[in-house]
């Protein structure tokens, strides 16, 4: 027979650190154990600290997190400055000149339970010369600057294939934040961490000590200090995985500036000759970054591509930042788990970051402890957390690896690694029948593979033949009607200053 366990409910939640991680933790935390008699929730952060705060754009599973939060996504937008975006443009990547969109939400229509994919191949080998960017509504729309919402509960519409997610001024998000979790009862306590002390005998973390003496408890700590990992890399000493060997890139510099360029709900990631450059445009300016390998550029010359390359006036003086790609052994250990940039750190190419650490508190609320702190839970948590790393590692990789660039030494380098076998195993499928294989419910869709494969310029050796059910001629009428549909629907959306305008969402209609 069982021991029964002697763990009690969890009373008081510390979270170490604040920034878009920290109060993402403290938002979501005090709604959904809002129910517990007695839970005290507490954050500690220091004015004098600064954060990362550049990660500005999201990915569609950011409408999860703002619905179970009950955020009214119109005041969300106005509050943030945010505005819609519907995908991401990648320019040079495949080569000096080329451009492609991965974009949100589906292509096409499958037909006939075969993906629509397989039927486009077809129609290209029987003299079709369309793009794949003309079956997706959110690429064509968010080229074009124009929004409104699905229209999920019409599948016939075309709409009901636009996925959505949001850029917006990522301090003003947590300010938004803050004051949700602070109105639901969260403590914030201002103070800079100078000890951190642990039971003599489990190594857990009893309390911290803030520069003015007070000494704040816990028996759940959450790590939200950014990639110095205060409590789980310093005081724990959870070791790291570099991946620097795959992902070369090691430093960015920030810079916004004023609205100026042409107009897309699309982020926008420019290949440069050691990296590459984000732009993320919001309502009052743009997010602008260069992210790229210190060992094949100085930090002046990244600095003076990305000025030379904005698109507006600079507003601010070049923030500069250092990181390594890769994640820490264990997000999860002891009474200390670690959510953000503190669990591990994926350049920001496909806007992973404020993701992890909404797949951070949604694991932690699946696997929410008691005293006991259980192994088998705590175990199958950092298990999850470290294939997310390994499969968002692999997406990113596959637009390095898969480019004709060989104009620097960093895209040789790039081009001529061996990816990894997750990886390996998808191109190796897609180059011999054009199927493309999602494992263990991995973040990228296929969808989201099929399109940087073909905007990379992968070539698939075949398709399904069971869509041989109908005939060529058929095949290319059905896509033509496809993309009549797309393309009318597209035209007839509003701009999206018009949707912002309309719906209150605008900052003007402040």
């Amino acid at each position: 027979m069982t021991a029964a366990k002697t763990g009690k409910p969890i009373q008081s939640i510390t979270i170490v650190g604040g920034g878009t991680a920290g109060w993402m933790t403290a938002a979501a935390l005090s709604r959904l154990l809002s129910g517990i008699p007695g839970l005290s929730i507490k954050l500690i952060e220091s004015e004098a600290i600064g954060t990362v705060g550049v990660g500005e754009a999201t990915i569609p599973q950011i409408n999860s997190f703002n619905t179970l939060l009950g955020i009214n996504e119109h005041e969300f937008v106005r509050e943030t400055h945010a505005t819609y975006k519907l995908g991401i443009e990648f320019v040079d990547w495949t080569r000096l000149g080329h451009s492609y969109v991965h974009p949100f939400g589906s292509f096409g229509l499958d037909m006939y339970g075969i993906e629509f994919h397989h039927y486009w191949h077809r129609g290209l080998a029987a003299g079709d010369s369309s793009g794949l960017n003309d079956y997706s509504i959110s690429g064509m729309a968010g080229k074009l600057d124009k929004f409104m919402h699905p229209q999920h509960n019409n599948p016939k519409s075309a709409l009901s294939k636009l996925g959505y997610a949001f850029q917006f001024d990522a301090g003003l998000y947590a300010k938004y934040l803050r004051r949700m979790a602070e109105t639901a009862g969260v403590e914030r306590i201002e103070g800079k961490i100078v000890h951190v002390a642990q039971h003599s005998d489990t190594g857990f973390v009893t309390h911290v000590k803030l520069d003015d003496e007070t000494e704040i408890g816990g028996e759940l700590f959450i790590d939200c200090t950014g990639f110095r990992s205060l409590l789980l890399g310093e005081v724990l000493g959870v070791g790291f995985e570099d991946w620097s060997k795959w992902l070369p890139c090691d430093r960015a510099v920030a810079i916004p500036c004023s609205l100026g360029g042409k107009n897309e709900a699309l982020t926008r990631s420019t290949a440069r000759p050691a990296g590459w450059q984000w732009r993320i445009p919001l309502q009052h300016r743009l997010g602008n970054g260069h992210v790229y390998s210190s060992a094949h550029m100085s930090q002046d010359e990244a600095t003076d591509l990305l000025v030379a390359n904005l698109d507006g006036a600079p507003l601010a003086d070049p923030n500069h930042l250092r990181f390594t790609a890769g994640y820490r052994h264990k997000a999860w250990d002891k009474n200390v788990v670690a959510l953000g940039l503190s669990a591990g750190f994926l350049e920001p190419l496909e806007s992973t970051t404020i993701h992890m650490v909404q797949t951070g508190i949604a694991r932690l609320m699946t696997f929410f402890p008691t005293t006991d702190f259980s192994a088998p839970e705590i175990a199958h948590f950092n298990k999850q957390n470290v294939q997310d790393y390994v499969d968002i590692r692999d997406f990113l990789l596959l637009h390095y690896t898969a480019t004709e660039r060989d104009d620097s030494e960093f895209w040789n380098y790039c081009r001529n690694l061996e990816p990894p076998s997750g990886l390996a195993d998808k191109l190796e499928m897609f180059r011999s029948s054009g199927r493309i294989i999602r494992e263990h419910n991995e973040l990228f869709t296929e969808a989201s593979w099929l399109a940087v494969m073909t905007g990379q310029g992968i070539k698939p050796g075949g398709w399904n033949t069971a869509n041989s059910v109908i005939d060529d001629a058929e095949t290319l009428k059905r896509l033509a009607h496809i993309r009549h549909v797309v393309s009318s629907t597209v035209q007839q959306m509003p701009s999206q200053a018009e949707f912002l305008a309309a719906n209150g969402s605008a900052i003007a209609a402040r």
